[in-house]
């Protein structure tokens, strides 16, 4: 079976990092199962300038692509009879990205209203691995302690943050250091990531 994979977009800026994200998984043979909420839409739309038929036909199109070897199953938001809002259908893990504050306390409560909210619920009681990529800057004090209660229920907080000790020379070498971190963390192996290797400066 394909490494099953449930990948969530919300309304939070950063819609870049789940292009990039998704872009590498068509790479590997993977079974995507995307969410994008009604805000998500939005901000895909704002940031990336895609349409929702743009979009849906550019996964089509890609299905044909010989490079490809996901398969992509699009779900709506508002169906909650979809297969993963059940734990009985089996799934490796689960990212939120980007993921707003408002899905992120749905996480930490345990308030599921819609299907990204359910899945990531399902995910952590699975025991299955949960990244929540979020964005958002400042945190509040109730930002914080939403982070720490879904941290102690099985999640894993991993902030857009990249890093800068590869010398990036672009904005797609900072996504790529923040999709490499969120791929090593659903324990998807990926050979085209830069790792640091040390300094010998002294």
């Amino acid at each position: 079976m394909k490494k099953r994979i449930i990948v969530g977009i919300t309304g939070a800026s950063g819609i870049i990092y789940a292009q990039r994200v998704i872009e590498i998984l068509l790479t590997l043979p993977t079974e995507i199962h995307l969410i994008i909420s009604d805000m998500g839409w939005k901000i895909l739309k704002h940031e990336i300038k895609v349409q929702y038929d743009d979009f849906t036909e550019l996964i089509k199109d890609l299905k044909n692509d010989r490079k490809v070897q996901a398969d992509v199953i699009i779900h709506d938001n508002t169906n909650l009879f979809a297969p993963v809002a059940s734990g009985s259908f089996p799934t490796h893990c689960m990212v939120v990205i980007p993921c707003s504050m408002k899905t992120l306390s749905a996480v930490a409560t345990g308030y599921t209203n819609n299907l990204i909210q359910r899945a990531a619920d399902v995910t952590l009681k699975e025991k299955r691995p949960l990244i929540l990529v979020t964005r958002e800057t400042p945190l509040s004090l109730i930002h914080l302690k939403n982070m720490v209660t879904a941290a102690e229920a099985g999640a894993t907080i991993m902030p857009a943050s990249p890093g800068f000790y590869n010398h990036p020379q672009s904005i797609d070498d900072l996504v790529d250091f923040a999709a490499a971190r969120i791929l090593d963390h659903l324990n998807i192996e990926y050979p085209h990531i830069m790792r640091w290797k040390g300094n010998n400066a002294g």
